[in-house]
């Protein structure tokens, strides 16, 4: 079985940059996108994702509308909602998508270790 693939989605680069290197370390496929829109986009044009790391403030749609777009298109994802937000407001932002309770992590993500074992549980449905 081919191990998970998971779009992080976030507007800094920087950001995408290096927790992409730390997951591909961690012997997971990765893939970016700097919006909402290009998540969509990536994932209506045949983006098999396993888990999404989605950041809440982007550019263009919010990442609560593109979790709730990206669910309606591909029910199987599973989210991890990555923020540097004060938590009073996450939770509201969370709610907004729909899909009940999500892993929130904030940022910078201090637990590496932590970060690749909430991915492993969402894709293996633990």
């Amino acid at each position: 079985m081919a191990p998970p693939l998971v779009l992080i989605v976030d507007d800094e680069k920087a950001i995408c940059d290096s927790l992409a290197a730390f997951l591909e370390d961690e012997g997971m496929r990765t893939a970016v996108a700097h919006s909402g829109e290009e998540a969509l986009r990536r994932v209506t044009d045949g983006l098999a994702v396993d888990v999404c790391v989605m950041d809440l403030r982007l550019p263009g749609i919010d990442g609560a509308q593109a979790i709730r777009a990206i669910h309606e298109r591909c029910p199987g994802v599973r989210f991890i909602v990555h923020t540097g937000s004060a938590s009073d407001k996450v939770v509201a932002e969370v709610a907004r998508t729909g899909l009940g309770d999500l892993p929130v992590l904030s940022k910078p993500v201090k637990d590496m270790g932590r970060f690749a074992q909430t991915i492993q549980a969402l894709w293996t449905g633990r």
